[in-house]
């Protein structure tokens, strides 16, 4: 990458010097006579009534005169006759045989030019241009050495830059992680490129050319920022996530619908490891658009679960048998308290909304909630609450023939009805003495984050930083 500028910078003064080689004289020379040339409205002269043949020699005379001075004209001829001047001859090159014309029609008192001059193309017109071909490329040779010096100028300019841009200490001291500071150093290498180009064209005369290659590339850039639309958008998106810190490494985050633990974030994506082990890679800028729901920020977390209990019962009761039962659990935080209310009464039941915090740090979600279900569950059928099923009311058509009832089916109910006595009378199964509710938190899916950071030796690609404030 660090080559690439030095490339660019020959690039450049080899275009240069090409433009400059088609006409070095013309590239040397002010250009301002030219501009006011080209900017000057052309007058409409007026045709005389009548014209002699006085003023017909006098301009002869001076458009000869004007020829003589142009090697390319010297053997041109020229007669005028009442102002119009026919210009007989041969010249090699054809872009002069227009700029013949052009001067014997700034004469004053010409009426209009014919141009009869015709392209040579005998052999020693051909020489002629030769000779011209030569003359442009000793003035070519006679350029290397200001060419050499303005390489010479740009290369050092470009080389100032890498010297700053090399202050790599420097840069992450002031910008507040390694990204910026890379971004930081290829913004002042890339703008002493272009300040060392500006130097070294304006030094060759070739600033027009350098104002035409950047509007080229002002244009191939926007080009290119809509093709690329999709990665400028994610790159802004990664800079704005290293600013903001939305997360810290190991946090449990839900991002959208995809939940996980933060690995790191990079300069293309945020990798997160899911709760079933595997590596998800979210390009940044989904993240940054993205609803994130930190679970790890605040360790104080709140689980709630629905029972429903027989319509004929205490509503009011059971709410506070349940608050009391969970109170009585270790893990259930007593502030906030844990509570109840009436979720919504059903068909044929009354159903009970159960709420309680606890510490993730302490203790796990997941574990906590179904511990407490099956406690409250118990507690309340233990107290005489019944938690009925749904009731289903079936009704039967009396226009069609009514089921046929045998001996085959008596003896299947008998069955059936011996069944569920059966495990009516069987002890329930219930948990060993003495045996602790285990609601430690699950923490292999850290274990595994924080083994694979230190493993993977990326740290100084890694935007997370601890050091500074989250968002």
């Amino acid at each position: 990458m660090r080559a690439h500028p030095f490339k660019l910078i020959i690039l450049a003064l080899v275009t240069a010097a090409l433009f400059v080689a088609i006409n070095p004289a013309r590239a040397l020379l002010p250009s301002a006579p030219a501009a006011e040339e080209n900017s000057a409205p052309v007058e409409t002269q007026e045709i005389e009534q009548a014209a002699d043949a006085g003023s017909d020699q006098r301009i002869a005379q001076r458009i000869r005169g004007v020829f003589a001075e142009i090697p390319e004209f010297a053997n041109l001829r020229v007669t005028v006759r009442d102002g119009v001047v026919t210009l007989h001859g041969t010249i090699a090159d054809t872009a002069e045989i227009a700029r013949a014309e052009q001067i014997a029609g700034r004469v004053d008192g010409v009426a209009t030019v014919r141009n009869d001059i015709e392209r040579d193309t005998s052999v020693e017109g051909g020489l002629d241009a030769l000779g011209e071909l030569s003359e442009r490329v000793s003035g070519w040779v006679a350029f290397l050495p200001l060419i050499g010096l303005a390489a010479i100028v740009a290369i050092a300019i470009a080389l100032l830059g890498q010297l700053f841009a090399g202050l790599s200490a420097f840069w992450q001291r002031v910008t507040p992680n390694v990204f910026l500071a890379e971004l930081a150093a290829s913004a002042i290498r890339l703008v002493f490129i272009i300040l060392g180009l500006v130097v070294a064209l304006d030094m060759l005369g070739a600033s027009a050319l350098m104002g035409a290659v950047l509007g080229g590339a002002g244009v191939v850039g926007i080009a290119l920022g809509f093709a690329m639309r999709d990665t400028i958008e994610n790159y802004v998106a990664s800079i704005m996530l290293s600013l903001r810190q939305p997360f810290r490494a190991n946090d449990h985050v839900l991002i959208d619908d995809r939940e996980g633990r933060v690995i790191r974030l990079t300069s293309r994506a945020t990798i997160l490891m899911t709760l079933d082990g595997n590596h998800l890679r979210i390009p940044n800028a989904q993240v940054f658009k993205a609803v994130i729901l930190n679970y790890t920020r605040n360790p104080q977390r709140r689980f709630d679960f629905e029972l429903g209990i027989d319509a004929d019962d205490d509503p009011r009761a059971a709410m506070e048998l349940a608050s009391e039962t969970l109170q009585a659990l270790p893990f259930v935080l007593a502030d906030p308290e844990p509570t109840a209310r009436v979720a919504a009464v059903g068909d044929s039941n009354i159903v009970i909304s159960v709420l309680a915090w606890i510490d993730q740090r302490e203790s796990d979600w997941f574990k906590s909630r179904s511990l407490a279900i099956a406690t409250v569950k118990e507690a309340l059928e233990g107290a005489g609450f019944a938690l009925p099923e749904p009731i289903y009311r079936l009704r039967f058509d009396g226009r069609t023939d009514p089921l046929p009832i045998g001996a085959p089916a008596t003896v299947k109910q008998t069955e059936d009805e011996s069944a569920v006595r059966t495990r009516a009378s069987a002890p329930k199964p219930t948990a060993p003495d003495g045996s602790a509710p285990d609601v430690r938190p699950e923490s292999e899916i850290a274990r595994m984050v924080e083994r694979e950071r230190r493993e993977d030796g990326d740290q100084a690609n890694d935007l997370l930083d601890s050091d500074r404030p989250t968002e």
